[in-house]
């Protein structure tokens, strides 16, 4: 387990598959089934049924559902991000793309402008995809699709677009881990490597700070199938992913995250080798400033709890925060 931020992996993984030389959008951009895929998402607009919401709401008369959002793209920032795990931001950076709206409502999101207030601006399909060619052109490792959940029509729809022109690089799905198992089985092949959150282990404490009490079932279903498509981390010769999942999960003041259930969960599904980012970077915001105990930074020993039940389980690859 290395240090979040150090340059040294711990293990890779070219022992479970053959190498991943191409990305999996470019093999179906070959066969067609990358414009079918972006056809079968599309449609799914018209009663909107993209998270576990399913609020049927028709998105392409511009309407929209709990997420916030209609059928163009709103984005908040596109960028090159240098601070997400090494293997994902790498020594040139992510090409990182943050997508206004969300499907959860967290008390205590630290972006909830962007998150809960809408904050971005709508753009083109073709202007998303211009962005991601301009992000690859820059460096960029990978394409970093931010809480794009709810707007994955309209980014696959951009996939296709960019890969047509020349977009090559890994595409990164960057998520709460609040999915529908329908939408996922269609990024399939899609997708190269999958970040998604743990956030919690009981229902209650899900529904009461994200308004999801169905948080828990959905996103352990959920982190199952991206197991299935894509594996555990595997790196190119800079250590650089290129396909695989690492799941990634905030420790919150008083275990309200429930870190232990959550990585025993994990390694019972996915074994020790399963990758994970425990992170320590929660600090108060929007709602939380005012609610107990999430107005206060977890405590070292609240930290320590969550490491050492990390350690317990004898899971080695992934990143801890110090």
């Amino acid at each position: 387990m290395a240090k979040n931020g150090s340059s040294g992996l711990q293990a890779e993984f070219s022992d479970l598959d053959a190498p991943v030389t191409q990305s999996g959008y470019v093999k179906l951009l070959a066969t067609g089934e990358l414009s079918r895929r972006a056809a079968a998402l599309d449609a799914k607009l018209h009663r909107c049924d993209l998270c576990p919401r399913a609020c049927a709401v028709d998105r392409k008369s511009e309407k929209s559902g709990y997420c916030g959002i209609g059928s163009l793209p709103r984005v908040a920032s596109i960028y090159l991000h240098n601070w997400e795990e090494p293997p994902i931001s790498g020594s040139s950076g992510s090409g990182t793309i943050f997508f206004s709206g969300c499907t959860l409502r967290c008390i205590f999101c630290q972006n909830y402008p962007v998150s809960q207030l809408g904050v971005g601006r709508e753009m083109s399909v073709e202007d998303l995809a211009s962005g991601m060619l301009e992000l690859q052109n820059k460096g960029a490792h990978n394409i970093n699709l931010v809480t794009s959940t709810h707007q994955m029509p309209a980014v696959v729809n951009a996939i296709l677009s960019a890969a047509r022109r020349g977009l090559r690089i890994p595409i990164v799905y960057n998520s709460s881990g609040y999915e529908s198992l329908e939408t996922l089985r269609l990024l399939d092949g899609i997708i190269d490597v999958y970040l998604p959150d743990i956030k919690y282990a009981d229902p209650e404490i899900a529904k009461k700070y994200s308004g999801a009490a169905d948080y828990v079932s959905y996103n352990r279903e959920a982190l199952v199938e991206m197991w299935r498509q894509a594996g555990p981390i595997r790196t190119d010769a800079q250590g650089i992913a290129i396909k695989g999942m690492m799941v990634r999960h905030l420790v919150l003041p008083e275990n309200l995250s429930g870190s232990g259930d959550c990585l025993s969960f994990l390694v019972r599904r996915f074994g020790p080798q399963v990758w994970v980012s425990l992170m320590n970077q929660y600090f108060p915001a929007h709602k939380g400033l005012s609610t107990p105990p999430l107005d206060r930074k977890p405590t070292e020993e609240e930290y320590e709890a969550a490491f050492a039940a990390l350690t317990a389980l004898g899971i080695s690859n992934g990143f801890v925060q110090v």
